[in-house]
């Protein structure tokens, strides 16, 4: 067959912008495969090839309805079509590579199924995959060399990768199934789009894109046994409009320094929504992490990112958790739903902007172990708790323009060293406004807290509470309550309608009570323990003073262990010890001494 003269075209298989693409908008060669055989008619497809590099024009390759089994090397401008559509060739190895493309070199409608090798390799040049079917048996679907350029389209791959190393790459409304490891790998500079696609039941990741770049769009992954999508190695990946659901691990996961951006994206039923560790600095806008099994945002070991405008809706534990120096920013966020709204432990940070929580079984705000927050403008209903802060000195929140009500136990709760901080902060309808205890420091300033069934504020154990311009109204017990030897500090603040006392100091609570008033026509204005300075208290209401009982001391004993030891009564004795010189009389009956 090779000493045959191929027929020229301008084929409708070949659409204006390939012909252009090939740089011939003229003739192109057309060859004729067929297992079958007839006039002009090449037996394989190998054959085929070889005539079209004779010529070394721009080649035209239509193939028929068949399985072919050999491997193809494919050099110059040529296009590969299944006459009959796609799906009717099969080419296929039992082992080894299916396709090797040197040039510029298209596929049409052809299933390329390979084992133990990379199926289809572009070595050098550009290759177009559409409407192909691709199965690589423990080995690599389609390998992007560096240098080169593959575009998928339309297209299956099943078990095997795509593999970009280096390239440039396109891939459009593609299937990728049950990939042995990576559905999609984008590394060492490679540059990939990804656009509608679907990604399911990858061992590792649905796609990785490691020191490299890959823009992500109208997507959807799911069933992967690691993060649905990787960023590693200062990576770049950008996400638009995408969906994750059913993964085992996390939906999206940027580490190792890695940037970009998320917009848009949806995850249902993933272990974390997103993750972010080791330097990663994501931009996250515009998403909703629904129904995460443990969280929806995580940041830990020095991530960082920004999060705007998302969701975290009932998540299984916490909903944005910043740990192990973790340091996100997070604004406009609305957390609804689940365990504990957002929590700030094991020495790190976070800044939080017009978030709105509600609805949780547990605490709102949460920050532990050397931490610290920055809540600003937030808004918390129908939780238990509201924010808690717990432990050594070097943890500290700040609270400003806060909302916290209907909540069951506190609206804020300060223990162990930490430091926390209030500026209008309004909590109203729930047990207990604001309370530090142990060794805590909690300030109060331009605060407010309405129709609480316990108190408003309450120092105990060794705790130092400082208030300034605090209101409390409505309180069913006290307004203000100091125990144990708290130090309390309160100027400028008014108790209204406390049932039992406007201020109540027990037990050895000391501190100061200045410029305050307490109205109402129910209760004492303060139960005085005569330890607390009440300067220009202003009320109508009684002063009670409480009896201290003076705490009584054992009586002092001295033990010496270097003296005589006696076994008996002995009276009118006169002892002395670590002496150099000791002078002794005694005294006899009758006077005399000696």
């Amino acid at each position: 067959m090779s000493g045959q003269t191929p027929s020229f075209t301008c084929s409708g298989n070949i659409d204006a912008s390939e012909r252009a693409a090939w740089g011939e908008a003229g003739m192109v060669a057309r060859y004729v495969v067929s297992p079958r055989g007839g006039r002009r008619v090449y037996p394989d497809i190998s054959s085929a090839l070889a005539a079209a590099a004779g010529r070394g024009r721009p080649a035209l390759i239509e193939i028929a309805a068949g399985r072919y089994d050999e491997a193809l090397t494919v050099g110059g401008q040529v296009r590969l079509a299944a006459i009959d559509g796609p799906g009717s060739v099969v080419v296929s190895r039992p082992r080894g590579a299916v396709l090797d493309a040197f040039g510029a070199v298209a596929v049409h409608g052809l299933v390329l199924i390979g084992r133990e090798a990379d199926v289809v390799g572009c070595h050098a040049g550009t290759l177009t995959l559409e409407h192909c079917e691709i199965r690589a048996h423990n080995g690599v679907s389609v390998h992007a060399r560096p240098n080169t350029s593959v575009t998928l389209r339309d297209s299956a791959i099943l078990h095997g990768r795509a593999l970009f190393s280096g390239a440039a790459g396109l891939v459009e409304r593609c299937r990728f199934t049950d990939a042995a490891d990576n559905a999609v790998a984008v590394i060492e500079g490679a540059h990939v789009a990804v656009r509608d696609s679907w990604i399911g039941g990858s061992r590792i990741h649905g796609m990785r894109v490691s020191d490299a770049r890959a823009e992500v769009t109208g997507c959807e992954l799911t069933g992967t046994g690691k993060a649905a999508l990787m960023a590693d190695a200062r990576a770049e990946l950008v996400m638009s409009g995408c969906t994750v659901n059913a993964v085992h691990a996390e939906a999206v996961m940027f580490i190792e320094q890695s940037r970009g951006s998320v917009e848009g994206l949806r995850v249902t039923d993933a272990e974390h929504g997103i993750g972010v560790a080791s330097g990663a600095d994501p931009v996250v806008r515009g998403c909703a992490f629904i129904e995460c099994r443990d969280t929806g945002i995580n940041v830990q070991t020095a991530g960082r990112g920004r999060f705007e405008d998302c969701e975290v809706r009932s998540a299984g534990n916490i909903a944005v958790f910043s740990t192990e120096g973790g340091a996100p920013e997070v604004h406009g966020c609305r957390i609804s739903g689940g365990n504990v709204g957002i929590a700030v432990t094991d020495a790190a940070r976070g800044r939080f902007s017009r978030v709105e929580i509600e609805k949780l079984t547990s605490v709102a705000l949460r920050v532990l172990d050397g931490s610290r927050a920055v809540f600003e403008q937030v808004r918390v209903e129908n939780c238990p708790s509201g924010m808690e802060a717990r432990g050594n000195g070097g943890t500290t929140a700040d609270l400003t323009d806060v909302g916290i009500r209907d909540f069951d136990i506190g609206a804020v709760t300060v223990l162990g060293q930490s430091r926390v901080t209030l500026t209008r902060v309004a909590a109203e309808r729930g047990a207990l406004g604001f309370g530090a205890g142990e060794e805590a420091q909690l300030f109060v300033h331009d605060c407010d807290v309405k129709a609480v069934s316990i108190g408003g504020a309450i120092g105990f154990d060794k705790a130092r509470l400082v208030a300034r311009n605090l209101t409390v109204t409505g309180a069913e017990a006290f307004g203000l309550c100091g125990k144990g030897s708290a130090y309390m500090d309160v100027a400028d603040s008014e108790f209204t309608d406390c049932v039992g006392a406007g201020a109540s100091f027990d037990d050895t609570c000391n501190g100061r009570l200045v410029d305050c008033g307490v109205n109402g026509t129910r209760g004492v204005a303060v139960q005085d323990n005569g330890l607390v300075d009440l300067v220009s208290l202003r009320t109508s209401l009684p002063v009670v003073k409480q009896v201290v009982k003076p705490v009584e001391r054992p009586p002092m004993i001295v033990n010496n262990f270097h003296g005589p030891v006696f076994n008996a009564a002995v009276h009118g004795a006169q002892l002395a010890w670590n002496n150099n010189n000791v002078i002794q009389q005694q005294t006899n009956e009758d006077g005399s001494r000696t």
